[in-house]
């Protein structure tokens, strides 16, 4: 029995995550309704467009059904095959590695940076060899990863470097926007990510019309969508496809979001750096990745490090607070095989902890919280 269910919003509650419905959804959304289209059609399009024009000019986008579509979109779209060996964050949303193990790829875990929970660069250095064939990293939070290094080594290995960017939306390194850096960034827009359409996800890549119109096949099946509407298709599959694109009634949803993104960004935003100013003179918690300069951070999530953490979730909770670890190393599921010895995260593992941030809360909301951490547990 969960001795602690989901608290519902309102009241004095804190919960931890909540969607964030853009003001004009309902309108983009009845318009669809009222539309020929409900299915993949002009307003997919159009999301793709906007959303390129935002966070990767220059490049190409495909939108899918989920986060996790784009993932297995994004690795076949970069050759993995199986047999092939990738090395991949241990500490993650389980989706970025379980798209790996669709293709039969041997996963390699890297470590985390302990200040960030990010991949640690060293680690990878240390795993990567002549048979590996990408490398995946996840902007934990929203904090991007060391892209100028993980690019050296992409470059002298001539392999791929893969974002998962799910955390990232609006994140930027060193000026440039995440989506517009490496060969190939997943972004989700899961229920109560920055944006969402409900479920969803999306690719960008440098622009390629080869990888475009492969993308285009592979999520639909393998069928080339565009020349069996022209009525010139020649009626056969050649690549093993799925039915991974997205929905107009998404499409409206993400259409609406990306209008007043930028203003949610910010507000996100403040609500991070209020809860940083609060607790960065609290020697009883350590902030992860609150102070790099040469990045910006998307502010998904707010993240400490703290001894007995169970016991500060439980003060919290009697406080209406919800918290959570929310991700956990990927190797304490049996479908990867076992756990091994990974000493930062090894280090970290029962004592990070995420606080709430969301469009939901305010200013004050963050200062109960960090109140109420302040006093001890």
């Amino acid at each position: 029995m969960n001795e602690h269910p989901l608290l519902e919003n309102g009241n004095d509650n804190i919960v931890l995550f909540h969607p964030d419905i853009p003001k004009n959804a309902i309108n983009y959304v009845t318009d669809t309704l009222n539309s020929r289209w409900i299915g993949q059609g002009p307003k997919v399009d159009k999301f793709e467009n906007e959303f390129i024009r935002k966070f990767g000019n220059g490049m190409n986008a495909l939108s899918c059904g989920s986060g996790t579509d784009a993932l297995h979109l994004s690795y076949m779209l970069a050759g993995l095959k199986e047999g092939d060996e990738v090395i991949s964050p241990l500490f993650t949303c389980t989706a970025t590695n379980i798209a790996l193990l669709y293709l039969g790829v041997k996963i390699k875990f890297a470590d985390i940076n302990p200040e960030t929970l990010n991949i640690s660069i060293k680690h990878v250095k240390e795993l990567i060899n002549e048979k590996t064939k990408a490398i995946v990293c996840v902007h934990y939070g929203g904090l991007p990863c060391d892209m100028d290094e993980l690019g050296e080594l992409s470059k002298k290995y001539n392999i791929p470097i893969i974002e998962d960017a799910a955390h990232a939306l609006g994140a930027t390194y060193k000026g440039r926007a995440i989506g517009s850096i490496s060969q190939f960034t997943m972004f989700s827009f899961q229920a109560i990510k920055h944006i969402t359409t409900g479920d969803g996800g999306m690719v960008t890549f440098p622009a390629n019309n080869n990888i475009l119109e492969m993308g285009k096949r592979l999520r639909w099946f393998g069928i080339d969508r565009s020349a069996k509407q022209k009525g010139i298709w020649e009626n056969d599959i050649t690549e093993i496809g799925y039915k991974y694109q997205m929905n107009d009634i998404s499409a409206a949803l993400g259409l609406a979001a990306l209008e007043d993104f930028d203003e949610k960004l910010i507000y996100r935003q403040l609500l991070f750096k209020t809860y940083v100013d609060l607790l960065s003179d609290f020697k009883d918690v350590k902030i992860v990745g609150g102070d790099i300069k040469d990045r910006t951070h998307a502010a998904w999530m707010f993240t400490i490090i703290v001894e007995k953490k169970n016991d500060l979730m439980k003060k919290l909770r009697d406080n209406n607070i919800e918290s959570a670890q929310v991700h956990y190393r990927n190797d304490r599921y049996s479908i990867f095989g076992g756990r091994g010895k990974y000493p930062n995260m090894d280090s970290v593992e029962d004592k990070y902890l995420v606080l709430p941030l969301h469009t939901k809360m305010d200013v004050l909301d963050v200062k109960r919280i960090c109140n109420l951490i302040k006093q001890g547990w």
